[in-house]
Formats: C-alpha cells, sequence, structure tokens
C-alpha cells in the first residue's frame, strides 16, 4: 500500500539501488551517469528521486575504489565491519589480551583489502596511484576505528577520503598502550571487588563467545570452500566429458568429409570415364551412319541399274 505522499516501499528500494550504482560507477563516468539517471527519473514523474540523485557527489577515485570493495566484496565487507566494532568495544573495556589480537589481524586485513580495492579500480579500467591506495588504507583504518565512519562506508556511497581519529592508537601502539592503562583497569576492578570480578568473566566470557564465533565462521567458511571445490571438479569433470564428447563429433565428421572426398573423386573419375565412353559412342555413330547413308546410296544405283537393265530386255 503507498505511503503518505504518494510512494511506497518499492519506489524506495529503486532509487536506493539507483545510487547504490551510482557510487559504484568510476569518477570520469559519474556526472554524465548521474544525470542520465535523474533525467530518467524525472521523465518517470519521480520528482524526489531526481532532486536526490542529482544532489548525489562525485566521489574522489580512492573513495569510489572503497565503495567499489564494498558492492563487490559484501562477505568481506561484513568480516571488516565486525572487526572494527570488536575492537572499539576491546578498546573501551581495555582487553589488553583481545587489543592485540585484533590489532594484529586489522594490520593485515587493511593490507588485503587495499590492495583488493586496487585491483578492482584497476579491473574496471583505473589504476590508483600510490596517494589514492594510501587514501583507501586510511579509510580502511578509520572504519575500523570510528563508528561513524563505519557507518559511511556501509552506505557504499563515499564521496571523500576518510582519516582515522587520531587518539585511536595504531596497530603498533595499541598492545604497549593496553599494557600500560591494564594495571590500573584491575587495580580499580579491584577495588570494586566482586562487581570487577564480574566484569573480569564477563570479558573472558565475551572473549570466549567471540573466538567461538570466529572458530564457527572459519568452519563455515572451509565447508563452503569444500562444496565450491566439490563443485567445481564436477564442473570439471562435465566439461572433461563435453570436450570428449566434442573430440568424437569433431573425429566424426572428419571421417565423413574424408569419405565425401573419397567418394567425389570417385565420382569425378566416373564422370570422366562416361565423358570418354560418351565420345567413343558418337563417333561410332558417326560412323555408322555415315556407312548407312552410303550403303542406301550403293542400293538406291543398284536398284536403278537394275530397272535400267530390265528395260532394255524389254
Amino acid at each position: 500500500m503507498p505511503r503518505k505522499g504518494g510512494r511506497d516501499s518499492s519506489q524506495d528500494r529503486d532509487v536506493e539501488r539507483v545510487l547504490d550504482e551510482l557510487y559504484a560507477t568510476a569518477p570520469p563516468q559519474f556526472v554524465s551517469r548521474r544525470e542520465e539517471l535523474a533525467a530518467r527519473a524525472r521523465t518517470d514523474g519521480r520528482a524526489e528521486d531526481a532532486r536526490r540523485i542529482r544532489a548525489a557527489r562525485r566521489p574522489t577515485l580512492a573513495a569510489w575504489a572503497a565503495n567499489l570493495l564494498l558492492h563487490s566484496q559484501p562477505t568481506e565487507s561484513r568480516r571488516f565491519l565486525e572487526l572494527g566494532r570488536e575492537l572499539r568495544e576491546a578498546y573501551r573495556a581495555l582487553d589488553a589480551a583481545e587489543i592485540k589480537e585484533l590489532s594484529r589481524q586489522r594490520t593485515s586485513v587493511v593490507s588485503a583489502l587495499s590492495r583488493q580495492a586496487a585491483t578492482l579500480a584497476r579491473d574496471a579500467g583505473h589504476r590508483l596511484s600510490d596517494a589514492a591506495q594510501q587514501d583507501v588504507a586510511s579509510t580502511l583504518r578509520a572504519v575500523l576505528a570510528d563508528e561513524d565512519a563505519a557507518d559511511q562506508w556501509a552506505t557504499g556511497r563515499l564521496e571523500s577520503t576518510l582519516t582515522p581519529p587520531s587518539d585511536f592508537p595504531s596497530g603498533t601502539e595499541s598492545a604497549p598502550k593496553a599494557r600500560a592503562a591494564a594495571p590500573a583497569a584491575r587495580r580499580a576492578r579491584r577495588e570494586r571487588s566482586e562487581p570487577g570480578k564480574e566484569r573480569k568473566d564477563e570479558l573472558a566470557e565475551r572473549r570466549r563467545q567471540k573466538q567461538e564465533k570466529r572458530a564457527r565462521e572459519a568452519r563455515e567458511a572451509a565447508q563452503a570452500a569444500d562444496r565450491r571445490l566439490g563443485e567445481r571438479r564436477a564442473e570439471q569433470e562435465d566439461a572433461d566429458a563435453s570436450l570428449q564428447q566434442a573430440r568424437d563429433r569433431h573425429d566424426q565428421a572428419r571421417q565423413r568429409v574424408c569419405d565425401a572426398e573419397d567418394e567425389l573423386q570417385r565420382a569425378k573419375r566416373d564422370q570422366k570415364d562416361a565423358e570418354r565412353e560418351q565420345k567413343e559412342a558418337e563417333k561410332r555413330s558417326r560412323a555408322a551412319a555415315d556407312a548407312a547413308a552410303e550403303a542406301e546410296r550403293a542400293a538406291r544405283e543398284a536398284a536403278e541399274e537394275s530397272e535400267r537393265l530390265r528395260q532394255e530386255l524389254d
């Protein structure tokens, strides 16, 4: 049922999909594509959608690459956002062990996703400069460190590079600062006595749940990889079977061509023999016709001579 104002949820979803597509468009084509989509919305009578589309601003090359990464790799992007939530929570709780583990993951994941974004951009026809790649990495670090930045990237519609907050330690600084903060936190927890023990147990339980979650995700990823491997092997077997069938058909067709060529050669030889025999028969026919004409002439002359002699006797 349409909502107030004459719009329904499907129209909202349509314009959201259009905006997602627009921000996945490379910056050099962004403006022309924006105008095309806005004009289409106006033609369809969707003035509000046209206004929203027209208000979209062209992203920088690095921001576009970050958007492209989110749209092209949804599973990895969700895991990256979850890593950021866990890391921010660990810093708030001053959980040194969790900070150390998550910071180690952060360094490798940011590096891997930055390279992946550069690869996606290159495949789309736009190579990122070193500075642009650094901007992508800065955006990803900001996503891990700042909830607002994470929310912005999660929309897939960044317009410019995000910068991580200065008060969020880098990967190399996180463990020492956490270790320095840990004794004070432990003292505070001891002073709070039993509530502090409950907090410690809560952190331990939270770590255990996160470890179980990561282990479960790893198992699921391994199972999914095994399924994909099985599917690829089945596809390969089907392809090999199809290839063998094609080879067999090719060999059969080639044999038929060879047979047809042999038959053609025999037919050509038979044709030549028939032409030669026809010529000889035509020659014999002409000779027989000449002989018949000569015999007819001789017979006529003999008859005439016979008639002449009979008349003389009379």
